[in-house]
């Protein structure tokens, strides 16, 4: 599992540090950028909003994830409904914030009209893509350890033989499955082991796709020279990592990680956006983001990372939420699971007026 999770850090380092590199590089293929004009004064000014950023975004951050994962009881019906409003906000990050920008960039004309950047849909191929990975990340990770525990346990996986038995035996443990229960011949019981472990996949791939749009549109900020564009952003972008932040604390929360792995993952959240402005502030001068390659760079990120969130909220979590017994059993529970939900999704696609 060790190695699991060192894939998927070194891959976001990877993209972390040449993303900067690359969109750099590609300054001599643009033909569709405008000038880094600006007096001294103006660029001193846009410097200090960016530092106002820098703060005020990593704050916001830290409380956001910080909140769900010190504050609230895991076993609540509070709780419950915390986690559909995250689910809301990170359904609305994939759907109205992280999608249009990855469909801009990879329709733009700066691209040209020859293919694939004329009329294929480039961006939902790429999201289709990374959701179908995300699932046989899920699938795969989940087997391995299936696997491993019951070699540690000296078990071997029973051998289906079909038959209508099986089938009846298969249908209870599908409509359990959200619950982490199992019964009768499912190839794995699903402990609470199995349950937890699952809980940390799903967190650490759910952090990787949000981690991704936050050093894009940190490195945006940061290499923005217009103040006029800065300030808007600066109250934008500090909700969006709230909201964000308190969407994958619930996550973190609920998954029981230990209390040294908790503090990692808080902090490589909250850190990602203020690198990235950091990263914009040291290739402001050179870095253009109507350049064709920096255009594919983040178009494709974007779309990845959007494929990422779109399933990772669908799936694991608004579905297992509102199919789970409590909920299923209590009209209040619900509703209130589905106004929170709605609430969530709603506060997260009016931040797109602004960011």
């Amino acid at each position: 599992m060790s190695r699991f999770r060192k894939t998927l850090v070194s891959a976001f380092v990877l993209c972390l540090v040449i993303f900067p590199l690359l969109v750099s590089a590609a300054e001599e293929e643009n033909q569709c950028g405008g000038s880094k004009g600006g007096s001294a004064a103006e660029k001193a000014s846009a410097l200090k909003y960016k530092i106002i950023a820098f703060f005020s975004i990593l704050i916001a951050g830290v409380f956001g994830v910080c909140l769900p994962i010190f504050g609230l009881k895991t076993e609540s019906n509070f709780f419950m409904y915390v986690k559909a409003f995250a689910a809301g906000v990170i359904l609305a990050t994939g759907f109205v914030h992280i999608l249009p920008d990855a469909t801009e960039s990879l329709t733009s004309s700066c691209l040209g009209e020859e293919p694939p950047w004329g009329d294929f849909p480039m961006t939902g191929l790429v999201a289709m893509a990374a959701s179908i990975l995300t699932m046989l990340i899920e699938s795969f990770a989940s087997g391995y350890l299936n696997r491993s525990r019951l070699a540690k346990e000296g078990k071997t996986l029973p051998v289906s033989t079909g038959g209508e038995e099986e089938h009846a035996h298969t249908g209870s443990a599908h409509t359990h499955a959200s619950q982490g229960h199992s019964h009768g011949s499912l190839l794995i019981s699903q402990d609470d082991d199995h349950i937890d472990m699952r809980k940390k996949i799903v967190t650490q791939i759910l952090e990787l796709g949000i981690v991704v749009h936050s050093v894009i549109i940190g490195i945006s900020l940061g290499a923005s020279p217009s103040v006029s564009t800065i300030k808007p952003l600066i109250a934008a972008i500090t909700f969006h990592q709230l909201f964000e932040g308190f969407g994958l604390g619930g996550c973190i929360s609920e998954a029981k990680f230990r209390v040294k792995k908790i503090w990692v993952m808080l902090m490589f959240f909250a850190l990602t956006a203020p690198i990235g402005i950091g990263i914009g502030i040291g290739v402001a001068e050179i870095y253009n983001e109507n350049s064709p390659m920096a255009l594919k760079v983040s178009g494709f990120l974007n779309a990845t990372a959007s494929g990422i969130l779109i399933y990772m909220a669908l799936v694991d979590l608004v579905a297992p939420l509102f199919m789970n017994q409590k909920t299923q059993s209590s009209m209040k529970i619900q509703v209130a699971c589905s106004v929170s939900l709605v609430v969530g999704a709603g506060l997260m696609s009016l931040l797109a007026i602004w960011a």
